[in-house]
């Protein structure tokens, strides 16, 4: 390891398990100090238990590390505050947050109950939001009393948003929030030395469908199995590094060992007339627009 976490202060949310545990782990072991916050809930946010995020407290520790729990609700406003306070309590600084935590509870747009969308939306958007909305206003405090900052946020978004999937258009509506949210959120934070940006990762964790095609895909023993969550994690340490200050506002990809910057909504084909058009003369030149765009992007 090279240390180039070395004393900073990092939150990971959703860090019990999967991909945020591998964050977790990853950033102890380049020197950083961690509140591995999660909730311990099952897959579709029901249930609880403090049990999870301590066992990765306990896995860092032993490896010689420094790490609290905790069990707060990222989507409670008062809850992330709280949050972003037991780092400062605790640490007397923070650096870094990773928001990671999500659920799932996928559903044909037709069958969709009400609180399976809000819910959704809450957990990955609302919490999202919540956690760097404190560390934000704690970062613009030290900026306007003169004091630096080096700071981070990384958010996860997932190519259901960037490029859609069905039977997600909860979830999937969440991630492309995010993504807009962390472009919208460098644009603000960066006067405060904070930068701001995302991933979406592909892995094989407890939120992939069951038989969806990254768990369908076996690797013969022995060789590299680019669906490890863990596999996430030195790219979103990086992130959280001083060596990522000129790195904001984009959203990456990243499977296995393949990195790639997602480059998002770009106009394309365009035509003005440079007065109103009426509705029966759009036809052909919508027609025309279209043969000289490209296809929209699919989930890989």
């Amino acid at each position: 390891m090279t240390g180039i976490c070395d004393g900073r202060v990092v939150i990971v949310t959703g860090g019990a398990r999967g991909i945020g545990r591998g964050h977790a782990i990853e950033f102890a072991r380049e020197g950083a100090r961690l509140v591995v916050n999660d909730w311990g809930a099952e897959v579709d946010g029901s249930g609880g238990s403090p049990g999870p995020a301590g066992e990765v407290v306990d896995a860092i520790r032993s490896d010689g590390g420094e790490a609290i729990a905790n069990g707060e609700d990222v989507a409670d406003w008062q809850g992330a505050k709280r949050l972003v306070d037991a780092a400062l309590e605790t640490y007397g600084q923070l650096d870094v947050i990773v928001n990671n935590a999500g659920i799932l509870r996928d559903r044909m747009l037709v069958n969709m109950e009400e609180s399976e969308w809000d819910e959704v939306i809450r957990v990955h958007l609302k919490g999202t939001a919540a956690t760097s909305h404190w560390a934000a206003a704690h970062w613009r405090e030290r900026s306007k009393a003169g004091l630096g900052n080096d700071a981070r946020i990384i958010n996860t978004s997932s190519g259901s948003g960037l490029y859609g999937n069905p039977g997600q258009s909860n979830y999937g509506a969440a991630k492309a929030g995010i993504a807009a949210f962390s472009i919208i959120a460098a644009k603000e934070l960066e006067r405060y030395g904070v930068t701001v940006n995302a991933i979406a990762p592909a892995a094989r964790t407890r939120m992939s469908p069951p038989k969806g095609r990254i768990r369908s895909i076996e690797i013969p023993e022995g060789q590299f199995d680019p669906y490890e969550p863990d596999n996430v994690a030195p790219l979103v340490v990086w992130l959280g590094s001083s060596e990522s200050a000129a790195v904001n506002g984009r959203v990456f990809g990243v499977v296995g060992g393949e990195l790639y910057v997602s480059e998002g909504w770009r106009p394309g084909p365009r035509v003005d007339r440079g007065r109103r058009w009426s509705a029966d003369e759009l036809g052909s030149v919508v027609s025309d627009l279209l043969a000289k765009s490209r296809e929209n992007s699919d989930l890989q």
